[in-house]
C-alpha cells in the first residue's frame, strides 16, 4: 500500500515537512475546537429553549386557571344581576301598590 505521506521534495527538508504537518494538525485542532464550541453553544441554546418552554407552559396553565375562575365569577355576577333586576321589578310593583293604597 502506498504511503500518502508527502515525500521530501528537492530542497525541502524533513524538518520543513514536519513543520507543515504540525501547522496542518494545529489548524485541524482549531477547527475541531470551533465545532465543539459550536455544538456546546447549540446545546446551551436548546437547554434554554426547553426551560423557556416550561416557563411558558406554566404561564399558559396559570392563565387557563385564571380564565376558568373568571368564567365562574362571570356566571355568579350574571345570577346576581338577574336577582337585582327581579328585585327592582318587585320593588316597582310594591311602589305601585303603595301609591294605589295612598290615593
Amino acid at each position: 500500500m502506498a504511503s500518502t505521506e508527502p515525500q521530501p521534495r528537492f530542497g525541502q527538508s524533513v524538518k520543513g515537512l514536519l513543520s507543515d504537518k504540525v501547522s496542518s494538525c494545529g489548524g485541524d485542532v482549531i477547527a475541531l475546537t470551533r465545532q465543539v464550541l459550536k455544538g456546546s453553544r447549540s446545546q446551551e441554546l436548546l437547554g434554554q429553549a426547553a426551560r423557556n418552554m416550561v416557563i411558558q407552559e406554566d404561564a399558559i396553565l396559570h392563565s387557563e386557571d385564571s380564565l376558568r375562575k373568571m368564567s365562574i365569577i362571570t356566571t355568579h355576577l350574571q345570577y346576581q344581576q338577574e336577582a337585582i333586576q327581579k328585585n327592582i321589578e318587585h320593588s316597582k310593583n310594591l311602589q305601585d301598590q303603595l301609591r294605589h293604597l295612598l290615593k
